[in-house]
């Protein structure tokens, strides 16, 4: 398992409309095969920084989701309310304590 962390900031006035489309996908996207996890997360200091948290069991699973149809209408949809170049990164889960 590894986890996807994607960094998205958005236009001020784009905000409502990208939690509404969020919302009506979050549920697609976590049941997608290989996803084990997702989360939204809003920076406390800059409202218009968004981060997504999501597990997924392998590499693969995360590349058949990224070249599925649903991450294409979800990522047309999303890009153009940023006002930045978003960032990725995938890494490896060393600990977890709950």
């Amino acid at each position: 398992m590894f986890v996807r962390i994607v960094k998205m900031r958005f236009q001020d006035d784009k905000i409502a409309v990208f939690l509404e489309k969020f919302d009506t996908i979050k549920e697609k996207i976590r049941a997608f095969e290989g996803n084990q996890f997702l989360e939204l997360y809003q920076d406390k200091n800059d409202p218009r920084i968004f981060f997504t948290y999501s597990y997924w069991n392998s590499e693969e699973d995360l590349e058949k989701y990224r070249h599925s149809e649903l991450f294409k209408e979800v990522w047309a949809f999303t890009k153009a309310f940023f006002s930045d170049k978003p960032e990725a990164w995938s890494v490896d889960k060393l600990v977890s304590i709950h």
